[in-house]
This record gives structure tokens, C-alpha cells and sequence, in this order.
């Protein structure tokens, strides 16, 4: 077995993040009153997806993005409201959603049965994915939950692959895979960091960046069949 390390990314890999922003954010909506929740999704939606990109390039922090995004969509349909105050708001009503792709606990529990470590490695609030992770029923199939948050550092730093070693007993990067969905984190952290990596393509997008996966599945069966021949 070349590999024994097994990294997940959770969002869009293993959890079902659209489905749970989605329950989240109408329940947020709801609360604060707003009748056109879809209009507000989708400026919501992009404009989310762009300040993590951006805090991913450090070009904001964590705090600005989490504390100012939903202020900065109120503000777009001309309402002022305490973006913090609507975070945290958020966060509670995110926090409860664990909705996992179909497959999951099949996929985890066959890899461990393999004799694979399996361990999560995620870009988040450690609030929002311990409780997600808790609704989930998928938190017993890994060894340990690796949250940047809690690591002071974040994917693709190499720092975060570095500090994850470091709690892993007889950790050997050459017999560890970072799997999951996004080219500029989880790719191109494990390029940073020497390790090599799975990009789970499901939807079978092209490849516009420099992050260069080491393997490309577009399924769970095909990452068992990937793992079986290595």
C-alpha cells in the first residue's frame, strides 16, 4: 500500500456545503424579513465564493470576511445592518446542517477497512464544521479534525500541511494523500507542501490554474478504484 495518510477536505467533497448554505442562509432570511430570499441568494452566493478566494490569496482576513459579507449583501439591496450580528446568526443556523453526499459512509468506511488513516483537513470556522461534522454521523471515521481556524494557518499554506505532520503519529508525507475538490486549496496546498494529491472532479471542470494533481477522480468508486491500483 503506497499510501497510508489519507487527508479529506470536507466541503464539496464529503459534505454537501450547497445544500446546507442554502438551508442556512433561508433560514437567516427568513428572520430578518427579507420577500425575495432568492434575489438575495444569488448575490450572495458569488460574492461569497469570491472573498474566500480572496482571503485564500490573503487579500482580506478571516475576520473582515466572515464579520462584513452579510452586511456587504444588505447593503447591495439598500438596507444597513450589523454584519457581525448577522454572522453569528448565520453561523448557528449553518452549524446544524450535515448533509453528506450519498456514498460517504460507504467510501470511509471501506478505506478504513483497507488500513487507511483517514483524517479531515478543512478550511473553516471551527464552530460551523465541529457541528456539522457532529450532525454529519461521519466524525467517528476519522483519527483526528484538522480545522485552520484552530491551526492558525489555512490550505494551500504549506504551514497547515506542516502542523497537521506534526500531530499525526509516524507521519511520512511521501505515504500521504490530500483528496478533495478545490484546485487552488486543497491541490495546490499539497503542491506547497510536497504532498501528493487527489482531485475529486465530479462535475468535470477544466483545470485553468497551476495546481497540479498527482491523480483526478470524478467519483467515489473511482477513488476506490485509484486507491486499489496504487
Amino acid at each position: 500500500m503506497k499510501y497510508k495518510f489519507l487527508l479529506f477536505d470536507l466541503d464539496h467533497t464529503l459534505l454537501d456545503f450547497d445544500a446546507a448554505e442554502d438551508i442556512a442562509l433561508t433560514q437567516l432570511l427568513e428572520e430578518e424579513g427579507v420577500e425575495d430570499i432568492q434575489a438575495y441568494k444569488d448575490y450572495y452566493v458569488p460574492m461569497n465564493k469570491a472573498l474566500w478566494k480572496d482571503l485564500e490569496q490573503k487579500k482580506i482576513t478571516k475576520a473582515e470576511l466572515i464579520n462584513t459579507r452579510f452586511a456587504k449583501l444588505f447593503a447591495h439591496f439598500g438596507i444597513e445592518k450589523d454584519g457581525a450580528y448577522l454572522a453569528e446568526r448565520y453561523q448557528f443556523f449553518l452549524s446544524k446542517q450535515g448533509q453528506t453526499f450519498p456514498g460517504v459512509e460507504n467510501l470511509l468506511k471501506k478505506l478504513i477497512s483497507k488500513g487507511y488513516e483517514l483524517y479531515a483537513a478543512t478550511n473553516g470556522i471551527t464552530y460551523i464544521q465541529t457541528g456539522r461534522l457532529e450532525q454529519s454521523g461521519i466524525t467517528p471515521f476519522f483519527k483526528e479534525i484538522f480545522i485552520s481556524e484552530k491551526l492558525h494557518t489555512q490550505k494551500p499554506d504549506a504551514e497547515f500541511y506542516e502542523k497537521i505532520g506534526a500531530r499525526i503519529p509516524n507521519f511520512d508525507k511521501n505515504q500521504t494523500l490530500m483528496i478533495g475538490d478545490s484546485l487552488s486549496a486543497d491541490i495546490q496546498g499539497g503542491n506547497n507542501a510536497g504532498i501528493d494529491t487527489i482531485w475529486y472532479n465530479p462535475h468535470h471542470l477544466e483545470n485553468k490554474t497551476q495546481a497540479q494533481p498527482t491523480y483526478e477522480v470524478d467519483s467515489y468508486q473511482a477513488l476506490l478504484d485509484c486507491l486499489g491500483l496504487l
